[in-house]
């Protein structure tokens, strides 16, 4: 029994590998110089920055990986373009996958503002596809 070869999988070592990082102080020459800021320069800083809000927009994410389509067929109109209203119901694309073509909605209401992906081209799971901008 001690020469019959093992059925099971074989042993195997893992070693690890330390390495030590040393750290100089870093000399007084070679640490710039901090510049005192005035208290109306910081505030002008700030103000352009609050006076100007970003706009947050929705994301419709691929549910599945496949490949993106715009329109049902080559002929088609595109679902959807840049400027079109959506509602949940909405749909925006199809995505093929495995031969099976997955018709994808809105899932939120809104005008698209941006389309992420090109026609034709594969997709991931959670990939974001088109922005859309709740307000508009």
């Amino acid at each position: 029994m001690a020469n019959e070869p093992s059925k099971g999988p074989k042993p195997f070592d893992l070693r690890t590998i330390k390495e030590s990082i040393t750290l100089s102080p870093t000399p007084a020459a070679m640490v710039p110089a901090s510049t005192p800021t005035t208290p109306s320069a910081t505030s002008a800083a700030a103000k352009p920055a609050a006076a100007k809000p970003t706009k947050e927009f929705l994301t419709i994410k691929s549910p599945t990986p496949g490949t993106f389509y715009r329109a049902s067929s080559p002929d088609a109109e595109p679902f959807v373009s840049v400027g079109s209203r959506v509602t949940p119901t909405t749909a925006v694309c199809i995505i093929e996958a495995m031969k099976i073509y997955n018709e994808i909605t809105a899932d939120c209401s809104g005008v698209i503002t941006e389309i992420l992906v090109e026609n034709q081209q594969p997709v991931e799971y959670g990939q974001e596809l088109f922005k859309v901008d709740p307000t508009g």
